[in-house]
């Protein structure tokens, strides 16, 4: 697929994108298009796996579990994780963090399936700089327990504002990579964020050479922050998932500014171009949908679907303060542009 016929429909995905808006402004209450939670619990930052005929999915922090999980066998019904052994607590797949992290902060893990089993990478913090950086952890089921004997980081971009939010992607020759984000929107840092990339071992453990940045935040609708990348190769062109601007939800909005969008790449390692018809997924007021993002893209059946988060929220939209929901919706390509439209049921 070509670069030229990649870009080609991108006039017609704003129509079937629904909700999208071309700058840093809450979008307009017109909008149509909503996307109902298939799981109403508080479930950041998630991360879904096809495993055995069974659906996993993997979130941030929540409820005293470092790295909360939930099922599914058809994409629509989700029940959270409990633990067998302590009735009324989260299953926790990350239960106990490395000697390098603190609890209370583990963020956005994503699940890795290798020849040697399964890799776990997830933020915390780094108790020596006080930062968020990255780890990886392993186990030999996808349940967990995962753990990790690393005094140190996976990564950490110390002069950076640290790293969050570990993406894997395995090309189709076989090379590993590992995207991220370096943590610039800290206050004590106020530098620009951008993604990056860098190849793996191929036990997903190690990163080999110097990581490649490809975008930064330099649009509009950005704001101070692009975040949560999700690398996918398409019919030979390779496409970055991203989300950008402020996740939360401000007393003083309508509806929050945080979206998703895509870039265009000409390799696992780039040159990225940013889409101009970004975001791909936005905010909107009627129906409510407030602060979509975190996209994860899989695959099932040879179908393609992306999950996301977006704040729970009363019937007048408005913050429902029951934390961040589970969305699924189905993922399609017209001319090679991704486009996006309401889950079917299996």
């Amino acid at each position: 697929m070509s670069r030229a016929s990649f870009l080609g429909g991108i006039a017609a995905v704003l129509a079937l994108a629904g909700g999208c808006v071309p700058s840093g402004d809450a979008p307009s209450p017109s909008a149509s298009v909503a996307y109902p939670p298939v799981l109403r619990a508080d479930f950041p930052d998630p991360f879904i796996l096809e495993h055995e005929g069974q659906y996993l999915a993997y979130a941030t922090n929540t409820g005293g579990a470092n790295v909360q999980m939930a099922s599914s066998t058809d994409l629509s019904s989700w029940r959270l994780l409990w633990d067998e052994r302590e009735p009324g607590r989260l299953r926790d797949a990350l239960p106990v963090l490395p000697s390098w992290a603190k609890t209370g902060f583990t963020w956005a893990p994503e699940v890795l399936r290798t020849p040697g089993g399964f890799v776990l990478y997830f933020t915390a913090r780094h108790a020596a700089s006080g930062l968020q950086c990255v780890g990886a952890a392993t186990s030999e089921d996808p349940h967990g327990p995962f753990t990790s004997q690393a005094s140190e980081p996976l990564v950490c971009q110390y002069e950076l504002g640290g790293t969050i939010d570990a993406s894997p992607f395995r090309a189709p020759d076989g090379q590993l990579y590992l995207y991220f984000k370096n943590d610039g929107n800290n206050p004590a840092f106020n530098k620009p964020t951008e993604l990056f990339a860098q190849r793996l071992s191929p036990d997903g453990l190690g990163l080999v050479g110097d990581p490649v940045s490809l975008i930064r935040n330099d649009k509009p609708w950005e704001g101070r922050v692009v975040e949560a990348p999700a690398m996918v190769e398409r019919g030979g062109a390779y496409v970055l998932f991203f989300s950008a601007n402020d996740y939360a939800w401000q007393d003083a909005q309508r509806v929050s500014n945080y979206g998703s969008g895509y870039a265009t790449c000409e390799g696992p390692l780039g040159p990225c171009t940013d889409a101009p018809g970004n975001p791909l997924l936005a905010s909107t007021a009627q129906p409510c949908l407030s602060g979509p993002g975190h996209q994860a893209v899989f695959q099932s059946g040879g179908r393609d679907f992306l999950a996301f988060h977006s704040w729970s929220a009363t019937q007048s939209c408005r913050p429902a303060n029951l934390g961040r929901f589970l969305h699924i919706v189905e993922l399609s390509w017209q001319n090679g542009v991704p486009r996006i439209a309401p889950l079917e049921p299996r």
